[in-house]
């Protein structure tokens, strides 16, 4: 019998496995791969081949050009942030929208998908509307596109968009009743999965050791971090992972406060495991960005859960549904500094407490591993299939 296919649209994409880039997209089209024969369509990036195919060719990503090479760099990580660091790359976003369009319209005629999987509303929801009437259409939405591009034409889209999709999937609640406020007939909260080892943090001397992952960006709400390490009265020492367009003033600022931080930058796979190993506290100090942008539910939360970190997080839609409250991790209100530096100063006087909330930590992100997300997006391809 054969396989049912999936033509799959993102712009998030890792040029090279575990190179660093978020691989959400990447891990739940390998499972989604263990069903249906999957297409991935993407932008091309620095270093990616421009066709790979797994060796049972079960799944194929295909990477599309839009921009002189020399130059093409607006999809090599977050498209709206890089927009933001850099107004010049704004010029290569509608290149990009127009070869990804073109792109969607030439693969759907040679994969010829039984379903198509959007991840983002715009572009790529965007760009695949129009084959919704070949076949069924499900879209995902991480966060940034539908908190943010609020002006009137790209709500406009976005509505379009939503209203075309057979199913809407969010990472939480609040994300949910946004999409039906944009006509969404069928949403489903279903985050994306992570990947993590259970691990013990490796014993150390000296200061308590401090983790935190994610894009160098406002939303990430690293400069939160920074005031809340510098107001604590216990010894800490900070570790931020990640690259963007704040590290410049993030280290400014850091100076300024006189906070001792290591900036690691991007790291592979591999080295964000041992960062995870060598932590005794992850913090995740998500806030609204001025251009409404938020974190939706942070996979790198996620993965610092499923790790057996104790996590202290802002209690922010989709963080306060991953975590409860002092049993599976600490919530403070985003943006509160003093409200911060109390909760990393009670977990880090208090090695058994942090044990308690790691091991609980590990156990409620079963329910977000990339295993668990694959089952349910993979019955949900099926269902939308069946029904079309």
């Amino acid at each position: 019998m054969a396989r049912p296919r999936a033509l799959v649209v993102a712009t998030t994409y890792p040029a090279r496995p575990r190179d660093g880039t978020p691989a959400f997209v990447a891990d739940l089209c390998a499972e989604l791969a263990l069903e249906f024969d999957v297409t991935v369509l993407v932008p091309a990036v620095p270093g990616a081949p421009a066709r790979e195919v797994s060796p049972d060719g079960s799944l194929t990503v295909v990477r599309h050009r839009y921009f002189p090479r020399r130059w093409e760099s607006v999809a090599d990580g977050a498209i709206l942030e890089n927009v933001r660091a850099r107004k010049s790359a704004l010029v290569q976003v509608p290149f990009l929208w127009a070869s990804q369009w073109f792109a969607v319209r030439r693969l759907a005629r040679s994969v010829r998908p039984d379903v198509i999987h959007a991840h983002w509303l715009i572009p790529a929801g965007v760009s695949a509307r129009a084959l919704a009437r070949r076949a069924p259409l499900v879209v995902t939405t991480l966060g940034g596109d539908l908190y943010a591009l609020n002006a009137a034409p790209l709500r406009w889209l976005k509505a379009r968009v939503a209203r075309s999709a057979a199913v809407v999937t969010v990472m939480n609640a609040d994300m949910a009743e946004r999409a039906r406020d944009l006509g969404a007939a069928d949403v489903r909260v279903m985050p994306m999965g992570a990947k993590f080892n259970v691990v013990l943090p490796v014993a150390a001397d000296g200061p308590v050791r401090v983790l935190a992952v994610g894009r160098l960006v406002e939303k990430k709400g690293f400069d939160v971090l920074l005031g809340a390490v510098a107001a604590t009265t216990t010894r800490v020492a900070l570790t931020i992972v990640g690259d963007g367009p704040e590290a410049e003033a993030l280290g400014a600022r850091a100076a300024e406060l006189g906070v001792d931080v290591t900036f690691a930058g991007q790291l592979r796979r591999d080295e964000l495991d041992a960062a995870y190993a060598g932590a005794d506290i992850a913090v995740f100090p998500s806030r609204p960005a001025a251009s409404g942008d938020q974190d939706g539910l942070p996979v790198a939360m996620l993965e610092a859960m499923g790790s057996g970190l104790a996590v202290i997080a802002s209690d922010l839609p989709g963080l306060s549904e991953a975590i409860v409250d002092g049993e599976s991790g600490l919530l403070v209100p985003a943006g509160d500094v003093a409200g911060l530096a109390a909760a990393i100063g009670d977990l880090a006087g208090d090695p058994a407490k942090r044990g308690a909330l790691g091991e609980a930590a590990a156990r409620r992100a079963l329910d977000y591993s990339v295993d668990a997300v694959g089952v349910r997006y993979r019955g949900l391809l099926r269902e939308v299939i069946a029904a079309d």
